[in-house]
């Protein structure tokens, strides 16, 4: 592969200025230097492949914040890694001021994204197991061993929500007996967790196993993870795909050109709410007026078992107006940054909606699908009981 070139064969060309073979997961240790870790810059996606090398906790936690790393089980993975390099940052303190600098740090990564639940879920679980160990040497391979596992964990958790949301679109192929017409929203594939993806992971499984499928893509506006995200790895796979505007997803499901709708999960209540990337419960509505099946695919580790009432309890991030009075784009060689507003008009920008639980038709996991509600979600992960509130 030459040094401006993606080695992803199929797909389209991007330049790459690394001059290294791209990476196959979206954050990891590096190979050379054990204190770094490296992931994809996924802002320049798909113009650019770059990658970002972070030293400390903090860089992490602005890594999380400018959203060079997004999407839930990514955010959570790269935070299990920022408190690795939290732990390297407490070489020389005992257990006693390594505890208070731990938490310390932890606070920050979490309030760095505050909507996706699984970045506080990764914080939690390396200070659980992280807290009273007196010795340097073990805590930081303590933190490291664990920051592996989360990451090992997402990849199987994806993985097996594949084979699992693969049963839905088998049924409806051989109730069709033709194509499946699949709509999603947003970025939830491999970019957003480690491999696979969530959402995409059903149709990556289905193209495999030979069913044709065709997904429309929706655009994703203010920051067109959908477009600039989605579609690539779709195009890169050979799924075939068709990019909309995000106004269109309606007169589709009107016309019946849509069978299935799949979409990520950034928080999901233990009675089925679902937060995801705004925009996500208009499709939710529209897929209920127009009887498509709508489907959120999310691991355990996006479960919050202690919420019952999504659109109340679950904090949406609200994030600059410029996303919203601009936009990106790649022109020349170089990204720019265009003006879509006129100059002084201000934006409001949501970063994140809640879908309640009577318009999902189904929960995807890797354990199994449940329909929508706290028993059938229970059923699944009997762990969770007892732990919501009211």
């Amino acid at each position: 592969m030459s040094d401006g070139e993606s080695s992803r064969a199929g797909g389209p060309q991007i330049i790459n200025t690394t001059g290294r073979e791209p990476a196959d997961r979206t954050v990891w240790i590096d190979a050379d230097d054990p204190r770094v870790v490296r992931c994809i810059e996924q802002r320049k996606l798909p113009f650019e492949y770059d990658e970002v090398a972070i030293t400390s906790s903090g860089q992490m936690t602005q890594v999380i914040a400018d959203m060079v790393v997004r999407g839930a089980g990514c955010i959570g993975v790269s935070a299990g890694y920022g408190m690795y390099l939290a732990a390297l940052a407490t070489e020389g303190l005992g257990a006693a001021e390594a505890d208070a600098a731990l938490a310390a740090a932890g606070a920050e990564l979490e309030a760095s994204r505050p909507t996706a639940v699984n970045l506080s879920w990764a914080v939690q679980r390396q200070l659980a197991a992280l807290k009273g160990i007196d010795d340097a040497s073990e805590r930081v391979e303590t933190a490291r061993t664990l920051a592996e596992t989360i990451a090992d964990e997402d990849i199987a958790m994806c993985a097996a929500i594949g084979q699992h949301g693969l049963r839905v679109i088998e049924e409806i192929h051989a109730r069709k007996g033709g194509p499946v017409t699949i709509m999603t929203h947003c970025n939830a594939g491999w970019l957003a967790f480690v491999q696979h993806g969530t959402a995409t992971a059903p149709m990556y499984a289905a193209h495999a196993a030979g069913i044709p499928i065709h997904v429309y893509v929706s655009e994703t506006r203010p920051r067109n993870q959908g477009a600039r995200l989605t579609a690539w790895e779709l195009h890169q796979s050979g799924v075939p795909l068709t990019l909309i505007a995000d106004n269109a997803a309606g007169h589709l499901m009107q016309h019946g050109q849509v069978d299935l709708v799949i979409v990520g999960s950034d928080r999901t209540t233990i009675a089925g709410d679902v937060a995801n990337k705004i925009g996500t419960y208009m499709k939710a509505v529209l897929a209920h007026e127009n009887g498509v099946p709508f489907y959120a695919a999310l691991p355990s580790s996006t479960i919050d078992p202690a919420l019952r009432d999504g659109v109340g309890g679950i904090p949406i991030e609200e994030r600059g107006s410029e996303e919203v009075t601009a936009a990106t784009a790649f022109w020349d060689g170089q990204q720019i940054e265009a003006r879509t507003a006129a100059p002084g008009v201000g934006a409001a920008n949501f970063g994140f909606d809640v879908t309640p639980a009577r318009y999902v038709t189904g929960i995807i996991t890797e354990r199994g699908i449940a329909e929508a509600r706290e028993d059938a979600l229970l059923a699944l992960y009997p762990e969770f009981a007892g732990r919501a509130d009211g």
